[in-house]
């Protein structure tokens, strides 16, 4: 299949969450079962072209893309997607995306991605590439199936393309005033958009595409669930269950070159099912390296996140410091985030000198430490659409605990005495209390020495590949094209 796949991040060149890692994976995992995929993204001002060995696509150059009462001269660079044989094109258009950042609040943000979504398709104009699907990623991308319907529809070479949109995020929907839409070059297409939204002076990036696109995906199916209900639909579970007969859940994988305890670069000692003790050295290695004393049975939890409210740091803040008092156990936190959830893991870190250490920002290798270190990792998310960091931890043998929501439910099983099934400690409703239930059963088990092992070893046994999970992607591009999709 040809697919053009378009996106605002792809890592390593530019990832600012999940988004980045999934367009990594698929651009990566679908070239590699012998699809012909080409990434679209922006050449940002932060992307090394010379690291990367960047260079100019000729026939791509100087392409005018007339937006309202503007034009933008765009040109592609390309180049590899490391670790595979994939082309990635980068759009560059300096006034747009040289900013010293990726997302910006600046006034034009809908125009810098709704110019990055039709200079793909003048790519394709350019390379006489008919794809069969075009897969438009969040908000940024999400115009996409317009533009075909509209300023491309008279091109035969995309007269068979289906689109595909796939929500990573519902919260960030690009919400715009309707008078946007002059800059757009859609203001004669108006009827393309959503009245309501265009009586009441605005537009909706997402919720336009989801209208359009003609399958939708988000990245766990028990987020797909979820987002059809008010709770977590963000004012768009009307349209997803309107059109829940086009939408599919298919959970993210991670890859295993990458994230292995038996391959890590980044640890100290490599190990596996069937030699848990090296866990154990590395375990000492990062108590070591953050200040704090080592002591074989006493157990380390760890996280690993954005201090934001998504994440449940106000659990933690419910229940951290009464489990710290009760318990003999150690916290190593990594992150940075919304202030007053640095300064309570700062004030944690005061208070138990000898249990608690938070380091503010993020660093890679340390962040494979942490999972490698740590016998219990932390993610008691108010929502997770999928979650990525939980996977790790079950392939590390680090048992997480978590909340029942998103991918975080599809990944994790609570643990269970009688048939020694499950994988980690899961807890339901979104308090404090259930927190400190599911850390509480968790500590209490740890002891019981046979019980963590059992524990430890279902979860380093499950596979959550991306060679596994890119078959979904294929799935569901096949039953899109032959029409028969349910």
């Amino acid at each position: 299949m040809k697919i053009l796949f378009v996106s605002a991040e792809m890592a390593p060149f530019a990832k600012m969450g999940g988004l980045g890692d999934v367009a990594a994976a698929l651009g990566k995992y679908l070239k590699m079962a012998g699809h012909d995929i080409r990434p679209v993204m922006p050449l940002y001002d932060s992307i090394d072209r010379e690291k990367y060995a960047l260079t100019p696509v000729d026939f791509a150059r100087n392409i005018s893309v007339a937006m309202g009462h503007r034009t933008y001269v765009c040109h592609f660079w390309t180049g590899k997607l490391p670790g595979s044989e994939t082309d990635v094109y980068f759009l560059q258009n300096d006034d747009l995306f040289n900013r010293g950042k990726v997302y910006t609040t600046d006034q034009d943000e809908p125009v810098r991605f709704a110019v990055l979504t039709r200079a793909a398709l003048e790519l394709c104009q350019r390379m006489g590439w008919a794809p069969d699907i075009a897969h438009a990623n969040d908000w940024h991308t999400a115009l996409l199936p317009l533009y075909l319907k509209s300023l491309y529809a008279w091109d035969a070479l995309f007269h068979d393309t289906k689109t595909v949109l796939t929500i990573h995020n519902i919260g960030y929907q690009g919400i715009f005033p309707a008078d946007v839409i002059n800059d757009l070059a859609l203001n004669h297409h108006y009827r393309l958009f959503d009245a309501y939204d265009l009586f009441h002076g605005r537009i909706n990036f997402l919720k336009n595409g989801l209208l359009h696109a003609h399958r939708i995906t988000t990245v766990s199916p028990t987020y797909a669930r979820e987002v059809q209900t008010p709770e977590f639909g963000e004012g768009l579970d009307g349209i997803l269950r309107m059109r829940s007969g086009d939408f599919v859940g298919i959970l993210n994988g991670v890859d295993y070159e990458e994230w292995s305890p038996k391959t890590d670069p980044f640890i100290p000692y490599h190990y596996s099912e069937k030699s848990l003790y090296r866990k154990r050295k590395n375990k000492e290695a990062l108590l070591h390296r953050l200040g704090l004393p080592f002591e074989t049975d006493v157990p380390v939890m760890g996280i690993i996140s954005r201090l934001v409210e998504q994440k449940g740091i106000d659990l933690m803040m419910g229940a951290l410091e009464d489990i710290l008092l009760r318990y003999e156990t150690r916290l190593v936190v990594l992150g940075s985030g919304e202030p007053q959830y640095e300064n309570f893991f700062f004030d944690l870190e005061r208070k138990f000198p000898h249990k608690v250490s938070f380091v503010h920002g993020y660093d890679y290798p340390l962040s494979h430490w942490i999972e490698a270190g740590s016998d219990l990792f932390l993610m008691p998310s108010r929502y997770e659409p999928c979650g990525l960091n939980q996977i790790y931890s079950l392939k590390y043998g680090t048992v997480p605990v978590v909340r029942k929501t998103g991918g975080l439910a599809d990944t994790v099983q609570l643990y269970d005495w009688k048939t020694q099934t499950g994988d980690g400690f899961v807890f339901e409703h979104y308090h404090p209390k259930g927190l400190e239930w599911a850390l509480e059963y968790a500590l209490t088990t740890y002891p019981n020495k046979k019980a963590w092992k059992k524990i430890m070893l279902n979860g380093m046994q499950k596979d959550f590949s991306w060679q596994k999970q890119i078959k979904e992607y294929e799935k569901l591009y096949r039953a899109l094209l032959l029409g028969d999709f349910q």
